[in-house]
C-alpha cells in the first residue's frame, strides 16, 4: 500500500516541466519508462544497459546492442570486430557446456543420496572402468570436439555454410542465426529472441561460476557440492565457508 501511494504520489505530483529538466539526470543511470497515460500515477525506473559498475564507463565497442553485454571487458580483449564475434559464441558456447556439466555433476550425486542410482562423485567418475581404457576414450572425446569446433569456426566465417549433415545428406538445419541453429538442436522450440538470449547467458555464467566453485569445493573439503549442501543446512551458523578455509 506505501508502495503504490508513493508512486501515485510521484506521478500526480510531477509536472512535466519537471520530467525535462530531471530527464537527462536519469538516463546517465537508469532509464525512465512513462506509462501510456499519467492518468495511472504510475512510471517505471530500469538500470541502464551496459555499465556493469555503476558509473564506469563501458568501452566504445561494447555499446549494449548484444545480449548479455553489460560493458564488462577489463583486459579489452574484444576491441577487434573479430574478436568480439569469436568470444560472444565461445562464450555462448562454454556457458552451455557449463550448464550440462553443472547438472552433470550434482544430479548424480542427489539420485545416489536419495537411492535411486549408484554412481560415483564426480571427481572420481574417471577411475572407473569403463567399456574403453581411459586414455582411448579421451582421444575419441578430442576427435569429436576438433570436429565440432572446426565447423562451429565455419559457420562463424561463412554463415550457414555447414547446415547440411555431412553424412545424411538429405537432412539440413534450417538458415537461423550463427549459435543458434534450431532444428534438433532446439527440442523445446525456445524463441531466439533477446529475452531468451539473456536468459540464457545469464544461466551460463552462473553455470561457470558453479564448475569454478565445485572443483575448489571439492579440493577444499573432499566432497560433493550436494554433500556439502546437506551440512551446511544441518548446522548453518558452524558450517560455513569459514569453517572450511579454517580446516585447510
Amino acid at each position: 500500500m506505501a508502495a503504490s501511494t508513493m508512486q501515485a504520489s510521484i506521478g500526480v505530483s510531477c509536472p512535466s516541466t519537471f520530467l525535462s529538466r530531471s530527464s537527462s539526470k536519469l538516463q546517465r543511470g537508469s532509464r525512465a519508462v512513462a506509462a501510456p497515460s499519467f492518468a495511472t500515477g504510475k512510471f517505471k525506473v530500469e538500470a541502464k544497459k551496459g555499465e556493469w559498475c555503476p558509473g564506469l564507463a563501458s568501452p566504445g565497442y561494447l555499446n549494449g546492442s548484444l545480449p548479455g553485454d553489460n560493458g564488462f571487458d577489463p583486459l579489452g580483449l574484444a576491441g577487434d570486430p573479430a574478436n568480439l564475434k569469436w568470444y560472444v559464441q565461445a562464450e555462448l558456447q562454454n556457458g552451455r557446456w557449463a550448464m550440462v556439466g553443472v547438472a552433470g555433476m550434482l544430479i548424480p550425486e542427489v539420485l545416489t543420496k536419495i537411492g535411486v542410482i549408484n554412481a560415483p562423485l564426480w571427481y572420481d567418475a574417471g577411475k572407473v572402468e569403463y567399456f574403453a581404457p581411459a586414455s582411448t576414450l579421451f582421444v575419441i572425446e578430442f576427435l569429436m570436439f576438433h570436429y565440432v569446433e572446426v565447423r562451429r569456426w565455419q559457420d562463424i566465417k561463412y554463415p550457414g555454410s555447414v547446415n547440411q549433415d555431412p553424412i545424411f545428406k538429405g537432412y539440413s538445419l534450417p538458415p537461423n542465426e550463427v549459435g543458434y541453429p534450431g532444428g534438433i538442436f532446439n527440442p523445446l522450440n525456445f524463441p531466439a529472441n533477446e529475452e531468451y538470449k539473456e536468459k540464457e547467458l545469464a544461466n551460463g555464467r552462473l553455470a561457470m561460476l558453479a564448475f569454478l566453485g565445485f572443483i575448489i569445493q571439492s579440493n577444499v573439503t573432499h566432497q560433493g557440492p550436494f554433500e556439502n549442501l546437506l551440512t551446511h543446512l544441518s548446522d548453518p551458523w558452524h558450517h560455513t565457508i569459514v569453517q572450511s578455509i579454517q580446516g585447510l
